[in-house]
């Protein structure tokens, strides 16, 4: 696997198994960072290896998510759909609630903003990319495929 590819290209597609183990990978470095963070302290040092770290992690998830949109063969525009708007939207129902401490805007706007963030769950990373090749490149699952259907005929089924 061209680990560089996966963590820092976006072009190309990637299938939900590759997304999941970036997402993993992600959280056990996440884990190794805070203990380091937490062994070192909290000193001027420690901040800017974090930093950089937390750079990387989103650079290289920005990369990730694009190529899971384009194997669901969309853009990666759809990453402002998806990470910005719902931030956007809880910012002004937060501001309008502490101008006028009216919780009913926040509320609709932080429904809105969920359903954003689930119907992104679902789409980067349970629903199956398209089938076939799409403008951004072939299918990722065309070889694992074949070879499901050839050890599925060997075994009887």
């Amino acid at each position: 696997m061209d680990w560089q590819w996966l963590f820092f290209s976006f072009h190309g597609r990637i299938n939900r198994a590759k997304y999941w183990l970036t997402a993993l990978i992600f959280f056990i470095a996440g884990l190794i960072m805070a203990a380091i963070g937490y062994a070192l302290g909290q000193n001027m040092a420690s901040q800017i290896v974090g930093g950089a770290f937390e750079l990387v992690i989103f650079i290289s998830g920005l990369a990730v998510v694009s190529k899971r949109l384009h194997d669901r063969g969309r853009s990666a525009w759809w990453l402002l759909l998806f990470y910005l708007l719902p931030g956007v939207l809880m910012g002004i129902g937060f501001g309008v609630f502490y101008a006028t401490a009216s919780m009913v805007l926040l509320a609709v706007l932080g429904v809105i903003a969920g359903a954003i963030t689930i119907w992104a769950f679902v789409e980067i990373g349970c629903l199956r990319g398209t089938i076939g090749s799409n403008r951004y490149g072939s299918d990722p699952l065309a070889g694992a495929s074949s070879l499901q259907t050839r050890a599925g005929s060997y075994s009887g089924h």
